[in-house]
């Protein structure tokens, strides 16, 4: 089913709104913007609308508890990582939501999950019940089970999945940067892209990545392929830098906006 939402301006009024950020928005130097970040979910969220995060940043936010030098490339320390760095990371955005007296409610899915019609029907029970009782879901993949041969790949395709499976009616993909460009932005003759309507290919861009090196595995192409993925779907979605956040929510007229297919 289509969105009703047509246009950045109509994201404060949406009913329900998928977020997604990642692991270099929120950990290391940056795990002040957590703050913020909250802070725009809870305008969003007394404002009436539904807001569902999709939150990277277990692996990053636990490698400093394992004394490791950097991101781990072996699967059972990438998992103890996640292990360690999800419980952090939620206790985090816990603390920050008491000031609104917001509950989060935490949600781990696989790409099996969504994948398997039982276990996604439970997925989408489970959350449609904690948006029903005005919880905040924060969701991340199952870095702790998930294997190299079964994963999303990036949370940028997790967003864009559950704003699919909850039937969201805006994805919000917050990054490092403020939109998509023609090239990477620091390159010369880089050009900011205002609107992608949903036949535009992007035959002529040329993808950079997005995040600090080591850290997060997104980057620009994956922002786009999601954002492809969602409007097909027919939910549009907004690209905007992480620091951007309050205005995206507000119907700022920022970021790179990908119209949804008509269904």
């Amino acid at each position: 089913m289509t969105s009703s939402i047509t246009s950045r301006a109509e994201i404060a009024g949406a009913r329900r709104i998928v977020v997604k950020v990642g692991s270099s928005s929120i950990s290391g130097p940056n795990v002040g913007q957590i703050d913020p970040l909250v802070d725009a979910l809870a305008a969003a969220h007394a404002n009436g609308s539904e807001v569902i995060l999709v939150s990277s940043g277990a692996i990053a936010t636990g490698i400093p508890y394992l004394s490791l030098d950097g991101r781990p490339t072996d699967l059972a320390t990438q998992q103890a990582a996640a292990a360690v760095g999800q419980n952090v990371l939620i206790y985090r955005y816990q603390h920050s939501l008491d000031r609104y007296t917001i509950v989060a409610g935490q949600v781990l899915l696989t790409a099996g999950d969504l994948e398997n019609p039982t276990h996604r029907g439970n997925a989408q029970r489970a959350m449609e019940r904690l948006l029903d009782l005005r919880i905040l879901p924060i969701v991340n993949e199952n870095d702790t089970v998930a294997t190299h041969e079964i994963r999303f790949g990036d949370n940028d395709r997790l967003a864009a999945l559950v704003a699919q499976l909850i039937g969201a009616d805006v994805l919000v993909l917050l990054s490092d940067i403020d939109a998509l460009y023609t090239r990477p932005p620091g390159e010369p003759g880089a050009t900011k892209i205002a609107t992608v309507p949903f036949d535009d290919d992007l035959s002529g861009v040329t993808f950079g990545d997005i995040g600090a090196a080591g850290v997060g595995t997104g980057g620009a192409g994956t922002k786009v392929a999601a954002a492809k993925l969602a409007a097909a779907s027919g939910t549009p979605t907004l690209l905007a830098a992480t620091g951007q956040v309050a205005e995206a929510l507000a119907g700022a007229d920022i970021g790179t906006w990908f119209e949804a297919a008509s269904l």
